[in-house]
């Protein structure tokens, strides 16, 4: 009989592996995995591995892992066996976690960058972080001392240092599994309604939406009346409407370019100013924000019944909007732990 050949892999080497299209297998037993978590695996215990073999994908190749090692070469040899392309993680989450921790921090430098980018920043690099590495950020917005304390409480990760010189803050944080954050366990959802279309309102609103994105809140967006015209596409949509929605279209601005201030709006040259004084503090535009909003998977709804009063159509609207109506924002608002009205 013909000796199986096993696939090895050491921890360094698999943590360097794309794990988009792979299965990894973890043997360890769940209070193990609850405390030591790898996010993104299969989690079989090794107890039950055969009753539950037909859970694993034949299709993809399979990293087998265990806590030292010794039950995943078993294992992979067994799949091996059944046609799999599978490998042994040598030494185990023990080997692999001390990888990780020996690993040097990445560095972040977010020096001009202000809020929330620094937030959203840290989030963006930490997800492609592993459990248990480092990231040294440097920033030298005031406001980050405050912000990434209560980010990393928020989400679970651990703020290792923080220090303030008065110029400059620097923060060390580790990467912790999912699991860990003491918001699982309580609402999570923020629901804010944009009533107004006010430029500075508009912008606050979508920091705040951007900022809790980013600690990983699911966010609804619920756009009615004058907040509709945030949403309108700026070239004008060739679409029928009445006389008096034609009118309505006219004196209403038409995409964020023309929305105005809500005070000292001076014509127009109010809202040209603030965004001059943005763009040289380095603060996104707008514009920017609503598209960081986006790609963060924030929830962005139209009001219907607001539509039709004001005679304005879905085609009219920015890509990547919802039509929902007074229920829509009763059931987000009931899930949410903070709604506001802007």
């Amino acid at each position: 009989m013909e000796e199986t050949i096993i696939k090895h892999i050491s921890a360094a080497d698999f943590a360097a592996v794309d794990k988009s299209g792979i299965t990894v297998l973890d043997l360890r037993e769940q209070d193990e995995v609850l405390i030591k978590k790898l996010d993104g695996a299969l989690n079989i215990p090794f107890s039950k591995f055969t009753s539950r073999l037909s859970e694993v994908d034949i299709s993809k190749p399979v990293y087998v892992i265990c806590s030292t090692g010794d039950l995943s070469e078993e294992v992979t040899e067994i799949l091996t066996d059944r046609g799999y392309d599978a490998y042994n993680i040598d030494g185990g989450y023990k080997a692999y976690s001390e990888h990780i921790k020996n690993l040097p921090p990445k560095e972040l430098d977010l020096r001009g960058v202000r809020c929330p980018g620094p937030v959203v920043k840290t989030a963006d690099a930490m997800r492609k972080m592993q459990n248990g590495q480092k990231v040294h950020i440097v920033a030298d917005e005031a406001a980050f001392a405050s912000d990434i304390a209560v980010w990393c409480g928020s989400t679970g990760n651990r703020l290792v240092s923080l220090q303030n010189d008065g110029k400059e803050i620097t923060a060390v944080i580790e990467k912790q599994p999912t699991s860990k954050a003491p918001a699982a366990e309580r609402p999570n959802v923020k629901t804010f309604v944009l009533f107004s279309g006010d430029l500075d309102k508009t912008i606050a609103a979508f920091i705040m939406a951007n900022a809790a994105a980013s600690m990983g809140r699911q966010v609804t967006l619920f756009f009615t009346f004058w907040g509709l015209n945030i949403l309108r596409r700026p070239e004008k949509v060739s679409v029928k409407k009445s006389l008096v929605e034609k009118m309505f279209g006219f004196m209403m601005p038409r995409g964020t370019k023309k929305l105005g201030l809500s005070r000292m709006n001076m014509g127009g040259m109010g809202a040209k100013m603030i965004r001059a004084v943005m763009k040289s503090k380095n603060v996104n535009s707008l514009e920017e924000l609503i598209d960081s909003a986006r790609a963060q998977g924030v929830r962005i709804v139209a009001c219907q019944m607001s539509m039709d009063i004001m005679g304005i159509r879905q085609e009219e609207l920015i890509d990547g909007v919802e039509l929902g109506g007074a229920a829509t924002f009763i059931g987000s608002g009931e899930q949410s732990d903070m709604s506001l009205f802007i």
